[in-house]
Parts: C-alpha cells; sequence; structure tokens
C-alpha cells in the first residue's frame, strides 16, 4: 500500500516514515512548504526533512502551499484577532492545510493513506460489513497528546489518516529515532504557529500586521487604572503585557476579562471576575457521536478536562473554568476519546 507521511523536519515524522517503511509500505515524504520569510527556520526544516528520506531511501516531494496557507489561515487569524477573539490557527491548519490539501493531494495521487507524525490515534470499530465507524483517541504520552488541534476534523478525513507514533511516548521517539541513525533524532521541538516555522510568540507575529496603538485599561467599575499596547494583543485571562498605574498599596493581580474593541479599552478584574460554569458555541463538528453521560472538555491545548453536559450548543460544567474566551476551541471527550469540539462564542 502506498502511504503519504507528512515530513516536517523533526523527529516524530521522521520515525513516523521509518517505522511505516519497516512494516512494509510504500512511503512518500512530503515536505510542506507555506510559509517562507526572514527569520523563519523553513528552509532548514526542509533540508531536514530531505535528510530524512535520504536516509529512509524514499521518494521526497516538497508541495509550496504558500499561497493557500496564507488565505486560509494567516489572513482568518489576522481577522480574527482584529475582531477580539482568540482564534487557534494549528486547529485551522490541521482541517484546511495538512488534511485539507495535504490529503486531497495524497488521494488524487492515488496514495491509500495520509500519515504524520501527531501524538494521536485512531481506533475502527466495525459495526456491520458496510461500516467502520473511525474513533479518535488521546495518545499514550498525555502531555504530548495533540487530540486537541486535531477535534474539528471529519470522521471521512481520518478514514484515509495513520498516527503512528500515537502509542509510544516522546522519550520511546528519540530512542527509537537514534537506533535508526536519524540525525534528527535529539532536535529541539517546533513551538509557535503551526507551519509558520520558527518560535515568535503570537504576539511578535500579530505586530507584523497590527500595529501598537496605547489605550486604556480599566477596572470593572470603569475607572481608568493604567495603559495598554492595542487591544487586539490581549486575550481574555491574561495577566501580563498592560501597565498598571495606579497607586495602590495593595494592588490586586489583575487579569483581562474583557475587551471594548471600537474604543480600544481593556477591561482587568481579579480571577474570580473570571469564573464561569457555562458558555455557548457556535456550532459543532463531531467526529464520533456522543454516548451516554461522563463528557469532558477542554478549552485549550493541555488545559484541564473539566466534566460537563451539553445542552445543544450550551457547555454547563461541573466547576468553574477561568480565562474562557471567543474564538477558542472548546473539544469535547468521553474517556481517552476525543468526541470533536466547538468554537467559543
Amino acid at each position: 500500500m502506498k502511504v503519504v507521511v507528512g515530513l516536517s523536519g523533526g523527529v516524530d515524522s521522521a520515525l513516523a516514515a521509518a517505522l511505516l517503511k519497516e512494516q512494509g509500505y510504500e512511503v512518500t515524504g512530503v515536505f510542506l512548504e507555506c510559509f517562507n520569510e526572514s527569520g523563519c527556520r523553513t528552509d532548514q526544516d526542509r533540508k531536514d526533512a530531505l535528510g530524512v528520506a535520504l536516509k529512509l531511501k524514499i521518494k521526497f516531494k516538497v508541495l509550496d502551499f504558500k499561497r493557500e496557507y496564507k488565505k486560509r489561515v494567516l489572513d482568518w487569524f489576522y481577522r480574527e484577532y482584529k475582531a477580539g477573539r482568540t482564534p487557534n490557527p494549528d486547529v485551522v491548519c490541521n482541517r484546511e492545510i495538512k488534511f485539507g490539501l495535504m490529503l486531497n493531494w495524497a488521494m488524487k495521487n492515488k496514495f491509500d493513506y495520509l500519515a504524520t507524525g501527531h501524538f494521536a490515534r485512531i481506533v475502527s470499530t466495525r459495526h456491520t460489513k458496510f461500516s467502520v465507524p473511525i474513533h479518535l483517541f488521546r495518545s499514550v504520552d498525555k502531555k504530548k497528546d495533540q487530540t486537541y488541534f486535531l477535534a474539528m476534523l471529519k470522521e471521512k478525513q481520518l478514514k484515509k489518516v495513520m498516527f503512528p507514533i500515537g502509542n509510544l511516548t516522546k522519550k520511546q521517539i528519540r530512542q527509537e529515532a537514534k537506533k535508526r541513525g536519524l540525525k534528527v533524532w535529539d532536535k529541539k521541538d517546533s513551538t509557535g504557529i503551526c507551519l509558520v516555522g520558527h518560535d515568535y510568540s503570537f504576539e511578535e507575529f500579530l505586530k507584523r500586521k497590527i500595529k501598537e496603538h496605547e489605550g486604556k485599561v480599566v477596572n470593572i467599575k470603569g475607572g481608568v487604572i493604567g495603559k495598554h499596547q492595542g487591544v487586539e494583543f490581549y486575550t481574555i485571562g491574561q495577566r501580563h503585557g498592560f501597565k498598571i498605574t495606579e497607586k495602590s498599596t495593595n494592588r490586586p493581580r489583575y487579569f483581562v476579562v474583557g475587551k471594548e474593541m471600537k474604543k480600544n479599552i481593556v477591561i482587568v478584574g481579579g480571577k474570580k471576575d473570571l469564573a464561569r460554569k457555562e458558555f455557548e458555541v457556535e456550532k459543532w463538528s463531531w467526529i464520533s457521536s456522543l454516548r451516554g453521560e461522563s463528557l469532558q472538555v477542554r478549552i485549550r491545548h493541555q488545559g484541564r478536562l473539566i466534566a460537563c453536559k451539553i445542552k445543544g450548543n450550551k457547555v454547563i460544567l461541573s466547576k468553574a473554568e477561568y480565562g474562557i474566551a471567543p474564538g477558542q476551541v472548546a473539544v469535547i471527550y468521553q474517556g481517552s476519546e476525543c468526541l470533536g469540539g466547538g468554537i467559543i462564542k
């Protein structure tokens, strides 16, 4: 069977390709070039990906998705921040680019599957000879689990996807890669925005398109107590980056609790002012249907799992959560299974 492996230049995708080749698959490595500007690592990552392909003696191809990435991810990312929301570009990148454009390319070119180095597991269960439902489960390495970023995919996408390293820990992956002589075995993990290829913070990346414009910081009573660099750079729950000028010997610890976009105002308060026990999502995207009780929700990657109930588009929490912001993704779990998610209103 023919498999495309998305080679990022990192150790996880490198080992995924190695394991699949050892299992007898005909493997082709593909590097996605989505962003290549000053300060990014795209050239080095492409070189590392090619090195992996040469070591494994597999075919290698570069797909240029820069135009599509700008339109579907970056432009959307800036629009969301300008609207005062807190978007998750990794979720959209997975849906639109990796498991959208790259998966479509693989299917058009007669490959049977697309594989990546994501920390996740896919399990199929046969109900009838005509029906084989697909389920998405958290990886064995809970600290590295990436199902949060995959929650908005559809079952029809996951049916053609493989996650070869989902049953391994990060330590095991580095050990196995080293055994196989893969030079990227000890390469530092990438952070920052999906497929951008550098470790800029979101704020640094935003400043490429949104200029600083000073505004007022007010407390929940409306009193001006400080200043900030521009309302777009702040998200609900943030506790730094703004300057408090009020004179007080017993100043509380302030968090962003609200924003007024048109007036360029950031509203701050105490942690208790962030507490919420319910919220709504715009619409759900389900991989697997809800079954019974024991549901949990996570509102940020590696955030805590909170028991919840779902009533239509409303999520009711068993305990208060803090820093729930419009635009974030609420991901629903049942045990270790990721059922899907929705965008918070």
